[in-house]
């Protein structure tokens, strides 16, 4: 009897893991799909800008990380300007490039306030918010309004992001914080540069080992493409592909071959640093 309740509890544990680390499915929220593809007006991301100019520590092993415990104050008050000043912003007239850096740097503004505001953690995963008995991390959570509509960060890569722009490489500047992320660029996106940053982004990741490596002869991604598997095409071959198409010619070489993923790991841990 003993024994059937032990091997019962561990199976809960594995179950509720996997449920909690599964990743949302896309689904479109109509309501953000109208732009304005003859605007030329301009977000102003410059105090976004210069957050990050003074707080993103670029890491000599390729790991970008913020020093949360001692973000100045001005700094902090600035960014939760800026999350304000997105707020106020009207979304829905603006045209795709400039509604793609918005919700990538409002995404990205929210997740480190709120480690700022939860600091110290080890993992924002710690910051348990979401509404729902499996739910876990701040990813559920209702956080901010975008046209009087509240929306989670959730909402914002899984119902906007994901399934609008249909683009596998806005998963490289969606930063959750941790080291086996794809790093916070020290820049701000705009509609001008997004595009370039996207590429850029990309070939950063690829071709980090957080990303790809080999344990002998075994292929190990990161669960980013086991997450959002369908985002890069589904199953082994296809993203073997996509990561062909932004690594380094001795990767892409080593990959050529490549037929199957042996594995995938990811590390939760803070990306934070000391200056």
């Amino acid at each position: 009897m003993a024994r059937h309740i032990i091997l019962l509890i561990c199976w809960n544990v594995i179950f509720f893991t996997s449920i909690s680390e599964a990743a949302p499915k896309k689904q479109l929220w109509e309501r953000w799909l109208e732009y304005s593809p003859q605007s030329q007006t301009i977000i102003d991301h410059q105090s976004w800008n210069t957050f990050l100019s003074r707080n993103v520590l670029v890491g000599r092993d390729g790991i970008n990380r913020i020093d949360y415990a001692n973000v100045p104050y001005a700094d902090r008050k600035n960014l939760k300007y800026y999350i304000e000043y997105l707020g106020a912003v009207t979304i829905s007239r603006y045209r795709r490039s400039e509604q793609l850096a918005y919700w990538l740097n409002l995404y990205n503004a929210l997740t480190v306030r709120l480690v700022i505001k939860n600091y110290p953690i080890q993992s924002i995963k710690e910051v348990d918010i979401s509404p729902g008995f499996f739910a876990q991390g701040p990813w559920g959570k209702k956080l901010f309004k975008v046209e009087g509509v509240p929306l989670s960060l959730n909402d914002i890569e899984h119902r906007i992001l994901r399934p609008i722009w249909q683009d596998p490489r806005i998963h490289y500047l969606i930063n959750c914080a941790s080291i086996g992320c794809p790093n916070l660029q020290p820049i701000a996106l705009t509609g001008r540069n997004v595009s370039a940053i996207l590429k850029a982004a990309a070939r950063e990741f690829v071709n980090h080992p957080r990303a790809v490596s080999y344990d002998g002869g075994r292929l190990i991604l990161s669960k980013l493409y086991q997450w959002y598997a369908e985002d890069f095409g589904g199953d082994d071959e296809s993203i073997i592909f996509h990561i062909s198409q932004f690594a380094n010619s001795r990767l892409r070489e080593r990959l050529k071959h490549q037929k199957s993923i042996a594995d995938f790991e990811y590390d939760w841990t803070l990306n934070k640093g000391q200056l």
